[in-house]
């Protein structure tokens, strides 16, 4: 593509020019002009860095984050107090499948507002209900005709265990910026739960 040639912009009217934007530069623009419109990130809680804290999925290995976090939230009660919290650290803390209950676990509101589980707590949830919410999958010919008619997991406990745990808690309630990305089998696309979208909207 070839440069596009445009007037340049002059405050006193004195002196004329061209300005010349190539492709990339006008796409950049025109993003820039548009950004006004959406609405921006939170600031970052601590000077000019954003904390994010990503955890991973992988079902019953959700014990693995548990263990670190637990560990790291000991470290940071013994500097800080002890009635600190992972997510007092962080600006977002995002995760996917067992990451995001472990999302909502640390972010979770107590009556107070403060987090209604520590770190420490997760690996006690999953070690009390992943036999239910994770059970033994069939494997060979049995086991791919069962993934292929749909998830693996049917989550009817996982839901009973989680309305009975948080209520009527909902995601604008997090107590820290959110993010959990799931994906709906039914609509065949993805969601994404955000507490920074829920209060924007």
């Amino acid at each position: 593509m070839s440069p596009v040639h445009v007037p340049e912009l002059s405050s006193g009217g004195s002196g004329s020019g061209s300005l010349t934007l190539n492709p990339v530069q006008r796409a950049l623009t025109r993003l820039s002009s548009s950004s006004a419109l959406t609405p921006r990130s939170p600031p970052p809680s601590y000077g000019s860095i954003v904390t994010v804290l990503s955890i991973d999925g992988g079902g019953v290995r959700g014990i693995i984050p548990g263990t670190i976090l637990a560990f790291l939230e000991e470290k940071l009660q013994e500097l800080d107090g002890p009635d600190v919290r992972i997510a007092d650290y962080f600006d977002v803390i995002a995760g996917t499948s067992t990451g995001g209950l472990v999302t909502a676990m640390l972010t979770a509101p107590d009556a107070k507002g403060r987090p209604l589980f520590a770190a420490k707590d997760i690996n006690n949830f999953y070690l009390e209900h992943c036999p239910k919410i994770f059970p033994a999958v069939y494997g060979g010919p049995l086991g791919l005709l069962r993934s292929m008619r749909g998830p693996k997991y049917d989550g009817q406990y996982l839901h009973s265990v989680v309305k009975e745990l948080l209520g009527e808690t909902r995601v604008g309630e997090a107590l820290q910026n959110i993010v959990i990305p799931t994906f709906d089998i039914k609509l065949l696309q993805p969601t994404i739960f955000s507490r920074y979208d829920v209060r924007a909207s």
